[in-house]
């Protein structure tokens, strides 16, 4: 029954392909008379080439006066009703947008202003595309606007609401904005928004939803801005839209893709351990690989930075992390003890070091432990593995360690990682929470003697440090 599902699906897919797509660019950044923008002209070209491969019947304007813009957008609109019911619309604007009484003007590059009642006759509204759009009567308009990237009119005071407004929509299509209504978008230190340069990764995935397609742009943006910028979207769509055909992904792939999106332009290590802990044998484990060695290569001084060798090193820690082997972590150790893996190695060694003297504990060390314990002043009776908790944050009363493996994080696991890469999914997934990983980690807040090291946030709070270090003292039962 799946497998029809999917073959429906890809069909649909293809059937849209077939369809005539029509698309006006417009990237505006040459402007006369207010501030320039670097990048619009750069991300319609981006848009312009990606959507060409798409199959998309491209026209694009590059710093477009009023008169050029209002033409091509008749234009438009001739074509989109040339192209019948079954095409498919696409306007995409990048460049200098301002509101005014909740309606949304976008900006061509002779637009001079010197009273906002004059708005209506030097801009473009938006509103203008969205008619054409409706008198084409086509199934499926997409209206992209990269734009918000500042005011430059903000000497005007009765322009002085930032971003755009959101739109009403005729039935049928799907509204994008760069970032949230009433906020200001980035322009981008690179050569392309962060906005437009996540949507022209996200395209060409094969298989995947227009809805699912901005979302994950949405996370890649949130990532790359350090949350400075969310992108948003309405639709009104009643079908199903794929810029690429294909069988749809899994959740599963779905979830690799979006957490790949936040990573892939990491400079911190810990999210792409995670990203290869989680997906070991993912497409993209060589990416995350070679992004790790930029990332702590980055770190290092001149004088520490090894010869090339990091094909090898890599083939050794591969080893080691397949058999799990004090061994194979040593060697890795003693052919690369400044190597870019060398901390995560000497880190595995300790955990396999302290599961083997717990395995092969004297009963005089257990004593240690129930030393250890009183010092560490545990919570509430002494805590098995399976039995329920009477202390802690609410979401883990009553829920046992056993127990609480297998549910959701409370918290986010990374501080500043959306929602929707750590709610609904098992800590398993993130962490090596075997009994052993995790008497390893209760025993740590033991040996430390103070609240120090349970103080610091985890994804079930506190609480729960404090009831692993009292289960860790009481022996790991």
């Amino acid at each position: 029954m799946i497998a029809v599902v999917l073959c429906a699906v890809a069909g649909i897919a293809a059937a849209q392909q077939d369809a005539p797509r029509i698309a006006l660019i417009v990237g505006n950044g040459g402007y006369s008379s207010v501030a320039p923008l670097d990048n619009p002209v750069p991300d319609a070209e981006l848009m312009a080439k990606t959507l060409e491969a798409r199959g998309f019947q491209v026209t694009m304007l590059s710093d477009a006066s009023q008169v050029t813009m209002n033409r091509a957008i008749a234009q438009f609109g001739r074509d989109l009703r040339k192209g019948g019911k079954e095409a498919t619309g696409l306007f995409y604007y990048a460049g200098h947008a301002v509101q005014s009484f909740g309606s949304n003007f976008l900006l061509p590059t002779d637009a001079s202003l010197g009273n906002a009642a004059d708005l209506s006759l030097v801009g473009v509204p938006a509103q203008a595309v969205l008619r054409q759009m409706f008198s084409a009567k086509n199934k499926t308009n997409i209206v992209i606007l990269d734009a918000c990237r500042n005011n430059p009119f903000d000497a005007i005071p009765e322009l002085n609401d930032n971003g755009l407004a959101e739109m009403k929509s005729p039935t049928g299509t799907f509204l994008s904005y760069s970032t949230a209504p009433g906020a200001v978008a980035l322009d981008g230190t690179g050569d392309n928004s962060p906005f437009t340069r996540a949507l022209a990764d996200q395209i060409p995935v094969a298989g995947v939803p227009i809805e699912q397609v901005f979302k994950n742009v949405r996370v890649e943006v949130i990532a790359q801005t350090d949350g400075q910028q969310t992108p948003w979207d309405s639709s009104s769509l009643t079908g199903d839209f794929f810029f690429t055909a294909g069988v749809p992904l899994s959740e599963e792939e779905q979830a690799e893709e979006q957490l790949w999106a936040s990573v892939k332009d990491s400079t911190d290590p810990v999210p792409v351990v995670l990203f290869m802990r989680g997906y070991p044998n993912s497409k993209y484990i060589e990416e995350a690989r070679a992004l790790l060695d930029r990332i702590v290569d980055a770190e290092r001084t001149p004088a520490q930075e090894p010869a090339d060798t990091s094909a090898e090193q890599q083939r050794l820690i591969g080893v080691a992390q397949s058999s799990g082997s004090a061994a194979d972590y040593e060697a890795y150790l003693t052919a690369f003890p400044e190597g870019i893996y060398a901390e995560f190695a000497a880190f595995e060694l300790k955990i396999l070091a302290e599961k083997a003297k717990r395995d092969n504990a004297e009963p005089a060390a257990e004593e240690t432990v129930v030393a250890s314990r009183a010092a560490a002043a545990p919570m509430g009776p002494e805590l098995t593995f399976a039995m329920p908790f009477t202390s802690g944050d609410p979401a883990i009363m009553e829920k046992s360690i056993e127990e609480l493996v297998t549910l959701s994080p409370v918290f986010a696991p990374i501080e500043g990682l959306p929602e929707e890469l750590w709610k609904e999914q098992s800590c398993s997934n993130c962490h090596q929470w075997t009994k052993e990983a995790l008497c390893t980690q209760g025993t740590t807040y033991v040996n430390a003697g103070n609240d120090t090291a349970v103080s610091k946030k985890h994804p079930y709070g506190g609480g729960f440090k404090l009831n692993l270090r009292a289960w860790a003292s009481g022996g790991c039962k």
